[in-house]
């Protein structure tokens, strides 16, 4: 594991910091989004992973709502936690180099609301890999589909450039490159037609996949540990699943 310090004691109104820790787990996309910000903000940081069915002692102290990311902040020998991404974004941004926000209010508003947006898209993602029957993955399907339908609309709204902004790498890029990795599972599964029709998306979707900082910000592993999960679900997309695999196993 990388161990790191960071140390901006040169930034008028920046906090001085010691040592950031990231504590994480491998799958989950709240965490992506804050190791994106870090690595583009360039700022160097201790990673932790956890096994939430096995939340050790130490994080269940720490943790409030047993939840990952939490940003452990060492500052003049002290320790304070960090929960919920969304607080550990804002932080990033109010204490490190390179903000990703947008200076003017109304745009900053504007971003944070598409950032909100998002959750909103990665909760529609766990009820359609979660839908039990055929009718309900089907029904999840279809609206997930019509929530892309909403943001090719506001990608197409004066937009130049291949980020959310245009040419400026923003939050809100930093959130949607873990919503766009679960499809890259979900085509290998089958053609589900969710992002099908909608070409703004579908570009951003490949800037996002090509980006570095949204490269690193999984293991290498991160594929085949989101298959198994997938998998052992029990949903319809598990027996989807199951069907292909036995498809392809066939001589």
């Amino acid at each position: 594991m990388k161990h790191e310090t960071c140390e901006i004691a040169d930034i008028p109104g920046r906090l001085v910091t010691d040592k950031l820790v990231l504590v994480s787990h491998h799958l989950c996309p709240y965490v992506q989004r804050a190791a994106i910000s870090l690595s583009e903000k360039d700022v160097p940081f201790e990673r932790i992973t956890v096994d939430l069915a096995k939340k050790p002692a130490w994080f269940k102290a720490i943790s409030p709502l047993g939840k990952v990311p939490l940003l452990r902040v060492r500052q003049n020998g002290e320790e304070t936690v960090i929960f919920e991404s969304a607080v550990i974004l804002e932080f990033l941004e109010e204490t490190q180099r390179s903000p990703l926000h947008p200076a003017d209010p109304l745009a900053r508003a504007r971003h944070r609301a598409w950032i909100e947006f998002g959750s909103a898209i990665l909760n529609a993602i766990g009820r359609f890999y979660s839908a039990p029957t055929e009718a309900a993955f089907l029904a999840e399907s279809e609206a997930l589909s019509a929530m892309f339908d909403r943001l090719e609309i506001a990608l197409a709204a004066g937009r130049a450039g291949p980020w959310f902004a245009g040419e400026r790498f923003s939050l809100v890029d930093a959130v949607y490159g873990p919503i766009f990795r679960y499809f890259d599972a979900f085509d290998r599964i089958g053609a589900f037609g969710i992002l099908s029709g909608k070409p703004g998306v579908e570009a951003w979707r490949k800037r996002l996949h090509e980006r570095q900082s949204v490269k690193d910000a999984v293991t290498p592993d991160y594929p085949q540990r989101l298959h198994a999960f997938l998998q052992a679900k029990g949903s319809h997309l598990s027996k989807l699943i199951r069907r292909s695999e036995a498809a392809t196993a066939l001589p």
